[in-house]
């Protein structure tokens, strides 16, 4: 299996299980590498309910170190899954020079002051304009790849999570989103975790997979594991969903280096 490169700790608040039954379960799955990246704290503290705090950075680290000692020969890989947020480009920066990383995945989980994949905010969608929010979300998307901060772009249409989406060819957002991701050397994830949501359709959707492919843009496969047992989830299916698109390998990643791995 390739490797899983999203996956999270109980750090961030709404993950459970220890280091040692993750990696279980990447032996399990026959994954070639296991990558650790929970939540980065972002600024100014508290932010939110749902990633670990700048002081917990420290235990962050232990836990990846237990990940690696219980791991044998299977690579453990660490990372953050970072926040696109206003005026954020200082704070990232701060936090690639805080630990050793092998890679950052960058993601847009706010448009404003609204997490909008967070349930407790669903009543907001029943009053937005979709299309607008659409677009504030891929002009977001498209910024945050161009700022070339991160090694692994998350869950690109993560806007959709909630079956929200305006009507007629979805191009007209993937498009521009595409030429800047294409432009900035970033690869993509596609995330399995979306099978799971409301849209019950993995992140992104295949019309946006082809569009990548044909602009050379490299892909991980990820779970977004919030759970020893989503570790590699669904990964057969996400391996024929990457095929159909076109992809014929995905990226490991050491050190912010990259190497290709044949699917």
């Amino acid at each position: 299996m390739p490797a899983d490169y999203h996956t999270h700790t109980p750090l961030c608040r709404h993950a459970t299980g220890e280091p040692e039954a993750y990696i279980a379960a990447a032996k399990a799955a026959g994954l070639s590498e296991y990558g650790i990246s929970d939540h980065a704290p972002a600024r100014p503290e508290p932010f939110d309910d749902w990633r670990m705090e700048e002081a917990q950075l420290p235990d962050y680290y232990e836990w990846i170190a237990r990940a690696r000692e219980a791991a044998g020969d299977l690579p453990v890989r660490a990372g953050l899954e970072c926040d696109w947020l206003p005026g954020c480009e200082p704070w990232i920066e701060d936090l690639s020079g805080r630990y050793d990383w092998d890679y950052l995945i960058g993601s847009v989980h706010y448009l404003g002051d609204w997490d909008f994949d967070n349930p407790k905010w669903l009543g907001r969608w029943a009053e937005s304009d979709v299309e607008a929010v659409w677009s504030h979300y891929w002009k977001t998307y498209a910024e945050m790849a161009r700022s070339r901060l991160f090694d692994i772009l998350g869950h690109a249409d993560l806007v959709k999570k909630f079956s929200h989406r305006p009507g007629g060819d979805l191009a007209r957002f993937y498009e521009p989103a595409v030429a800047a991701i294409a432009g900035s050397g970033c690869a993509i994830e596609l995330n399995t975790a979306g099978w799971h949501k409301p849209c019950a359709e993995a992140y992104p959707h295949p019309q946006f997979l082809g569009l990548a492919c044909a602009a050379g843009i490299p892909l991980v496969i990820s779970s977004d594991a919030h759970a020893p047992a989503e570790v590699a989830r669904d990964f057969e299916q996400a391996i024929g969903w990457a095929k159909s698109a076109g992809y014929r390998e995905t990226l490991l990643f050491e050190k912010r280096r990259r190497r290709h791995e044949e699917l």
